[in-house]
């Protein structure tokens, strides 16, 4: 299981690695620039990230879920995990969100804590809404904590974080999470030159 996987002593490399995400540049034209958007985004605040979205008539709602993914793993409760993943998120507002950045934080989610976090997420969104994420898939290995990733001017991504220690990836295949994200279906997946696997759901 996820939440029991444990840290290996090996070091990982703390320097920021840049790579070029196509999935995110499909989502980022999605949008439209003639009217107001919602994009929700489960990760870090970033000015990169703003700035981006400024670009457009849009509200930018950020989660921040990257310190709250053990306690959505810690929860047994069907119900009670719901209520919990329904209290991580941002306010919710009457307009729903076009858009949802998940960056790598489905890697660090048990199977029940998924279906728990991204049903509530669905509710917040309108019939064709891209969701974005990032999947641990060629290594067996990922960095303890998740990520924080920021757009570049050319749409590029840029894994900013501070990374020291590893934990075992659960390495979910599409089969995995399209059986957790029962009200997603995939709409494109590719492999990327570090190894992970780009995906793009739609509600």
């Amino acid at each position: 299981m996820i939440a029991s996987a444990q840290s290996v002593a090996r070091d990982v490399v703390a320097e920021p690695v840049r790579f070029n995400a196509p999935l995110f540049r499909t989502l980022i034209d999605h949008l439209d620039t003639d009217r107001r958007c919602v994009v929700l985004d489960l990760g870090t605040a970033h000015t990169q990230t703003v700035r981006l979205f400024s670009r457009y008539r849009c509200r930018l709602d950020i989660a921040d879920l990257v310190d709250g993914v053990g306690k959505l793993n810690a929860e047994t409760e069907p119900d009670r995990l719901r209520e919990v993943a329904e209290t991580m998120l941002p306010t919710r507002h009457a307009e729903a969100a076009d858009a949802v950045l998940c960056w790598d934080i489905l890697n660090y989610l048990e199977r029940p804590a998924l279906t728990a976090l991204m049903s509530r997420v669905a509710a917040r969104t309108k019939a064709g809404t891209l969701v974005h994420a990032l999947i641990v898939y060629a290594e067996t290995h990922m960095p303890e904590l998740p990520g924080q990733f920021v757009p570049q001017e050319d749409l590029s991504l840029l894994d900013v974080s501070a990374r020291r220690h590893e934990r075992k990836a659960p390495r979910y295949a599409p089969t995995d999470l399209t059986g957790c994200l029962h009200a997603y279906t995939m709409e494109r997946a590719m492999l990327l030159s570090n190894g992970m696997q780009e995906m793009l759901f739609r509600v």
